[in-house]
């Protein structure tokens, strides 16, 4: 095509197209649209500084900065800033985001939730901006940061982030990036057993990174970490008369008679590695209502006073906290990293008084790893009957009549012998051996075959390689659905940043992302485990093998100090059993399995 013959597009078309291909450069999605629907969160204004302010320009003179742009994929977020003429700014990476302070604009006030997996929350006030991340930031780890010039002109900050990202500020915005202030410790006058304390000797050491020698060819996603033992962490010290196993109270009342006036003093708080303890000091008769939510978990105090109060990032768990007088009462809302739900993310207990003193403590653990520990009521452990299933040509099995036959499943449990895989507060093989057997039981009880890849302590073939196929192999058709159960782990370094569960799978059978889906969905239901999504970017030996619908799930991180111990609870590795077994029975009696629908009776 000759020039003459393209009919010129008008500038701000060429600006529109050139900014979305900057914003879905790998990252495809849509974008998310502005919330409007909660109030902006108060945020500490940063003082500018002289090499900020871009000379000749006049500072926020009808320039402005914010309404953000993102998109997402494979668990990475980019977020893109228009940069107004004479815009300048600073990146301060933090425990908990990404602090934007912007000089030479007016930032527009705005609050909203869930920009994508790797931004959970944006705040921006006064001067400042700030990008809440599940994870925790370095200089150089969890985030990118580069600009960019549109065809029209206009420029742009590309700001990236991603649990495994690496890099934090290209070459030319490096002198823009200021380190994060080191965080303070605990108010005066905590009481030691309101305190969250890890001793050092209990701290997971750095397992060996030195791999197994496999053979050459073998995708890295397959490669086994020959790791050694290391020391589970510690748990936080129990709270004094706190049963174990036992729900957290939605509403409560503090011992003793209330008391007209009573006032509220601030929260103290303590951490652990992963977890923040927040302790209200309830006057009597104080009642209470606990509520969480996406953004975090809201306390409604009755018969109580206190002032408007607040403080921000206060702990990688604690993104603020705020007190607002409500009618008899006060509102508290803790802000969070990541959303609650009546399950998960939270725990809380009212604790009697300390000795002289007549204030009930509220006291709340506030963690993303936090799951339910609780156990299951005896009628939540039975699974409805599944449904005998046809027989076809090729089709399994254990023959019920001539005409109908028990479906069938094959369940890994991953790694085995020699092959530990992630060790920390669990080991690995014998945690998804343990779930396993568990599945296979209920399973067993409501009418499905279970084959079980190994039943014990064992390697399939002493070659690595072999050993996955042996195990993908028994995926065949003649068999509905075949499900590896994993343990996952990160480094010492980067072990807070990873929790809760997730579930794999490929494209070797048309329906094997419909099974990750319901398995991933049962689950996060049953435990109340943070939710990591579905994953299909890498290629799993163990999944592109299968002939039939096949995952895998990751059912927590053995290297993080509190989902670790949620591995180690027989209540939790009960709930992850019923939560896999539901979402394999849905699965079959919804017809996602290689021999098509087995029938809806019973769903």
């Amino acid at each position: 095509m000759r020039p003459k013959d393209v009919t010129p597009r008008p500038a701000a078309w060429t600006t529109r197209a050139a900014l979305f291909s900057l914003l879905s450069c790998g990252l495809p999605g849509a974008w998310a649209a502005p919330s409007s629907s909660s109030p902006p969160v108060p945020v500490a204004r940063a003082a500018p500084t002289p090499q900020d302010v871009t000379p000749g320009t006049a500072r926020g003179a009808g320039v402005t900065f914010g309404q953000p742009r993102a998109s997402s994929d494979s668990g990475k977020t980019r977020v893109v800033f228009d940069l107004g003429r004479g815009v300048t700014y600073g990146l301060t990476p933090t425990a908990g985001g990404l602090r934007v302070d912007v000089v030479g604009a007016r930032v527009l006030p705005q609050t909203r939730v869930g920009l994508g997996p790797g931004v959970t929350g944006y705040r921006a006030s006064g001067q400042q901006v700030l990008l809440v991340t599940p994870f925790p930031l370095s200089l150089s780890d969890g985030w990118r940061a580069s600009e960019a010039t549109l065809a029209g002109g206009g420029r742009v900050l590309l700001l990236d982030f991603g649990p495994t990202l690496v890099g934090g500020a290209g070459a030319g915005l490096r002198a823009r990036v200021r380190p994060a202030p080191p965080s303070g410790g605990l108010p005066p006058g905590t009481p030691q057993n309101d305190r969250v304390t890890l001793a050092a000797s209990s701290r997971p050491s750095s397992p060996a990174t030195a791999p197994i020698p496999l053979p050459a060819g073998l995708p890295p996603s397959d490669v086994v970490s020959a790791t050694s033992q290391v020391t589970p962490p510690a748990p936080p010290p129990p709270l004094p008369g706190q049963e174990g196993g036992q729900p957290s109270a939605l509403t409560g009342q503090a011992r003793g008679a209330r008391r007209v006036g009573a006032a509220l003093a601030p929260p103290r708080l303590g951490q652990n590695p992963g977890l923040t303890r927040v302790v209200l000091d309830l006057p009597p008769g104080t009642r209470y209502r606990l509520v969480p939510g996406r953004v975090g978990l809201r306390v409604e105090l009755t018969g109580v006073s206190a002032p408007a109060l607040s403080a921000q990032n206060v702990t990688p768990e604690v993104r603020a906290w705020r007190y607002e007088p409500a009618g008899e009462g006060v509102s508290v809302t803790l802000a969070t990293a990541a959303p609650l739900t009546e399950r998960g993310g939270w725990r809380a207990q009212l604790v009697p008084p300390l000795d002289g003193s007549d204030h009930s403590r509220l006291a709340i653990d506030l963690s993303p790893a936090l799951a339910d520990l609780t156990p299951l009521p005896a009628r939540e452990r039975v699974l409805a009957a599944v449904p005998a299933t046809p027989v076809s040509p090729g089709t399994a099995i254990l023959a019920l009549s001539t005409s109908l036959a028990k479906p069938r499943v094959v369940i890994d449990p991953g790694h085995g012998g020699r092959d530990p895989g992630g060790v920390g507060a669990v080991v690995e093989k014998e945690v998804a051996l343990d779930v396993a057997r568990r599945v296979r039981d209920l399973l067993r009880a409501a009418g499905v075959e279970v084959v079980l890849t190994r039943e014990t302590d064992r390697e399939l073939a002493p070659d690595k390689a072999a050993d996955l196929n042996r195990r993908a192999a028994l995926g065949t058709p003649g068999t509905q659905l075949f499900l590896s159960i994993h343990v996952n782990a990160l480094p010492t370094a980067s072990a807070l940043r990873g929790y809760g569960v997730e579930t794999w799978w490929n494209r070797n059978h048309p329906l094997s992302g419909r099974l990750a889906a319901l398995i991933q969905q049962n689950v996060t239901g049953v435990t109340g485990a943070f939710s990591r999504g579905l994953k299909n970017d890498r290629s799993l030996a163990v999944l592109r093998g299968s002939r039939i619908p096949a995952a895998l799930i990751e059912i927590g991180y053995t290297s993080h100090p509190v989902d670790g111990l949620n591995l180690r609870d027989g209540h939790y590795l009960d709930r992850m059993a019923v939560g896999i077994a539901r979402g394999i029975r849905e699965a079959l009696v919804t017809g996602i399995t290689a021999g098509g629908a087995v029938g809806g009776a019973g769903k």
